[in-house]
């Protein structure tokens, strides 16, 4: 007899591992009294798809609280597809507060583009500054010449934030700062001396803002500031 308690009491631990491998339990549990209504056959099903349950749960217990009205299915197709649903449930909350109109769809489109879409969001409410030639190019400022053959150097800073709607398939930040670094070239090279752009870089500043640099491109261009320009 005693043999054959040991089996069932192997038996029934090892079922008991699987059920509550199978069944998060806690999870349920969790989302049932945040208001989330899921059932445990979808959580079962999870499991087998190979989909961690907490890597939906999670999102769709934040978006409830947020009074974001998402799906299980739309975070698992998602997350099926490669997709970082947290950082989308995120950008749709932070959105929603800012009053920023984003559906879940375009908001997995710029994820799944590669795009980091929380941080697109913020650019959006809280435009960045960029300078013009970046850090990066190894330029410290940018070389133009007036009509008066004076040479000038010149450094600009410009305010951008993000366009979400052209964000999947628009032109990145290096366009923006490759077009303006153009157009300000161009607008000192049209100046009929260099003293022209020494008392009104403003002018400078509008002509180039005014030529629409960011057309097709990820972002917004709010203001371009000349900062520096030396002789």
């Amino acid at each position: 007899m005693e043999p054959y308690l040991g089996l069932v009491l192997v038996v029934s631990a090892v079922f008991l591992l699987f059920f509550f491998y199978m069944v998060p339990v806690r999870l349920w549990l969790a989302a049932t009294f945040a208001g989330v209504h899921i059932g445990i056959f979808n959580l079962i099903g999870m499991r087998i798809r190979r989909v961690p349950p907490h890597a939906i749960v999670n999102p769709l217990i934040n978006a409830h609280k947020a009074g974001i009205h998402l799906t299980p299915d739309m975070l698992e197709a998602h997350f099926l597809a490669g997709g970082n649903v947290y950082a989308v449930v995120n950008a749709l909350v932070s959105a929603d507060k800012a009053n920023i109109p984003l559906s879940f769809q375009r908001a997995a489109a710029i994820d799944l583009a590669g795009r980091n879409v929380v941080e697109a969001v913020h650019t959006s409410v809280n435009p960045r500054v960029i300078d013009c030639p970046s850090q990066a190019s190894g330029t410290a400022m940018l070389d133009a010449v007036a009509k008066d053959g004076i040479r000038l150097l010149v450094k600009a800073r410009v305010t951008v934030r993000s366009n979400l709607d052209r964000l999947v398939g628009g032109a990145t930040e290096e366009t923006i700062i490759a077009r303006v670094g153009q157009g300000i070239v161009s607008a000192i090279g049209s100046s009929g001396t260099y003293k022209d752009v020494l008392e009104n870089p403003d002018r400078i500043s509008k002509k180039v803002l005014d030529s629409g640099l960011d057309s097709q491109t990820a972002f917004e261009i709010v203001s371009i500031d000349i900062a520096d320009v030396s002789v």
